[in-house]
């Protein structure tokens, strides 16, 4: 990963299903919107991903209360189909991401650009959370 002298962080899980199924439930708007969250208070209401190299992606996070939302957006700098994931969010931070065969499942590893409003512990937990929901749901799927 292309580094911005942000300290980076990385979390990861593997899944048990092929990577073409993770592929497929990281990629596809509907499957987002299902397992999008750090926690059950919260959800991803609408999301739009154009998975290809330039492409956009938008994701709606919010408080199931309505009390806060926000969108994370950014641009894919590279997409290799079945392989990895490189983007950039809006604020500039660099994402990425690789899916790896392992026997019968996929270890999924994201690699962040930390932000500075939240310490390092809170970010990689966030992050963390969301890639088990991940997990969770895709192999609920498979």
């Amino acid at each position: 990963m292309e580094t911005t002298g942000k300290t980076a962080i990385t979390v990861e899980s593997t899944v048990n299903a092929p990577v073409e199924k993770v592929w497929e439930i990281w990629g596809e708007p509907e499957h987002i919107k299902k397992w999008n969250s750090a926690s059950d208070d919260w959800h991803t209401p609408h999301a739009e991903n154009d998975l290809r190299t330039g492409g956009k992606f938008l994701s709606t996070m919010a408080a199931k209360d309505g009390s806060f939302s926000f969108d994370f957006s950014g641009v894919y700098d590279e997409v290799v189909e079945h392989k990895s994931i490189a983007y950039s969010m809006a604020d500039g931070r660099k994402v990425s991401v690789t899916f790896t065969p392992e026997g019968d499942g996929t270890k999924v590893t994201e690699i962040f650009d930390a932000e500075t409003q939240h310490s390092v512990e809170m970010q990689k937990a966030g992050w963390q959370s969301i890639l088990d929901n991940f997990k969770r749901y895709t192999e609920a799927q498979a």
